[in-house]
């Protein structure tokens, strides 16, 4: 028996199903997982030596690349000061005011610990903000594991939604209306029956949990009259698309194709924290008055601020906001896909990807996926399959047709011309 099947057995007695979060199970494509034992720049090594291109990178954080010489003496100085006080900090302050000076919308931000935290923090802030209670999210979305947010969509048009975790009581997602994305009609619709309830629309601008499914421009303009028009908020979720897209994150690049856009509050996470648990949600001066300690609306964390996650997050940042960085990133990204777009071609295989900034995304099928539905439907026992080949060639993916893929400052163009390479041996046995 293998080492990482040995640890896979060791492991399945002490954690649920061997896993801390159950996509690392590969539970969705089969066979036993890798277990980790370390990893520098580009690459991954398991417990037996096999060494592995990532583009994984953490599922987002690792934007620089594993074990950045900056972030690492950044973390070191940290740690060695202390690791937690449960009092302020000055780091605080500077991560929260690099935040803000790259996002424009943003006037003031909440660190918290976890993307979770920072969505149904939003959340809770958006009901307190307007005093509604009803919050519209979108098939495929994922938003953090809070209760009212592991929904799925309902029967009919903008109905309420069903629980999709056991433990989680109908009653607490009577107000969670689930729409399909990229819908018009559904939302128009949804504002135009209930839109005088609605305290927000949370959306993520591109989801990555539908692999890289982007919100058509035009949805995301009328998602914006419509919540100006009803006095609703508009949430932009970019746990994923934070620092990763662009500088300006996601909502940057929409601003480019909607002038004078912006959402109302956007949640941080993975990037900001470099790697470390570290997230954020951020709005108006005016909104974030709601918030304890200056509002009714309630929100703590033990761990929030953490003084060397805030170090590792900020030495992060700095280093992405250098001249030419998203230009280099965003290219090497368009190349990887790119490549693997023509090994598909080369090997008659149905395929399409797409990408921004260091994220991308690809699917077994003609025509990029503008919902959950169509996504499902792509191929999977192709994507299966491809993914074990590409792992046997030393390049892991991530290990569900339906999640994004991340490429660092780290990779080069040996690193991108091998992923091609195995791809284009792998399609040609597919």
């Amino acid at each position: 028996m293998s080492t990482n099947a040995q640890l896979f057995e060791r492991a399945q007695l002490s954690i649920p199903g061997g896993v801390n979060s159950p996509v690392r199970a590969f539970r969705a494509v089969g066979g036993t997982p890798r277990f980790i034992a370390r990893a520098q720049g580009a690459y991954m090594w398991d417990a037996e030596g096999a060494k592995y291109i990532d583009y994984i990178g953490s599922w987002g954080p690792m934007i620089l690349g594993h074990g950045h010489p900056a972030v690492l003496d950044a973390v070191l100085k940290a740690a060695h000061d202390g690791f937690s006080f449960g009092a302020p900090t000055e780091r605080e302050v500077e991560l929260a005011e690099e935040i803000i000076r790259h996002v424009p919308s943003i006037e003031q931000v909440r660190l918290v610990s976890s993307g979770t935290e920072a969505g149904m923090s939003a959340i809770r802030l958006a009901r307190g903000a307007t005093g509604r209670s009803k919050i519209v999210k979108f098939e495929g979305c994922y938003h953090g594991h809070a209760d009212a947010l592991l929904v799925k969509a309902g029967s009919g048009l903008a109905t309420f939604g069903h629980p999709t975790s056991a433990g989680v009581p109908a009653e607490v997602v009577q107000h969670t209306l689930v729409l399909e994305y990229n819908n018009l009609e559904q939302i128009e619709e949804v504002f135009k029956t209930q839109g005088h309830e609605i305290a927000c629309v949370m959306i993520e601008p591109i989801a990555g949990n539908m692999n890289f499914v982007r919100a058509q421009v035009p949805f995301v303009k009328r998602i914006r009259e419509l919540c100006d028009q009803h006095g609703a908020l508009f949430v932009f979720d970019e746990v994923m698309t934070g620092f990763r897209v662009a500088l300006g994150s996601a909502q940057s690049v929409y601003t480019q194709a909607i002038p004078g856009f912006r959402p109302d509050i956007s949640v941080f996470g993975k990037v900001i924290g470099g790697g470390m648990p570290l997230a954020a949600f951020g709005t108006s001066r005016k909104i974030m008055q709601n918030l304890a300690p200056l509002g009714p609306v309630y929100q703590a964390g033990t761990l929030s601020g953490n003084p060397v996650a805030t170090a590792c997050g900020l030495a992060t940042l700095k280093e992405i906001s250098k001249p030419g960085f998203y230009e280099a990133l965003g290219a090497r990204t368009k190349s990887l896909v790119a490549g693997l777009t023509q090994a598909a071609k080369t090997a008659g295989v149905p395929f399409v990807g797409d990408s921004e900034g260091g994220m991308f995304g690809f699917f077994f099928a003609s025509e990029l996926p503008q919902n959950y539905n169509v996504v499902m439907a792509t191929d999977k026992e192709r994507f299966n399959r491809f993914f074990h080949g590409m792992l046997d060639c030393g390049v892991y993916l991530a290990p569900a047709l339906y999640e994004a893929g991340f490429v660092s400052a780290a990779h080069t163009d040996a690193d991108i011309a091998a992923t091609v390479a195995a791809a284009a041996s792998v399609l040609a046995k597919a």
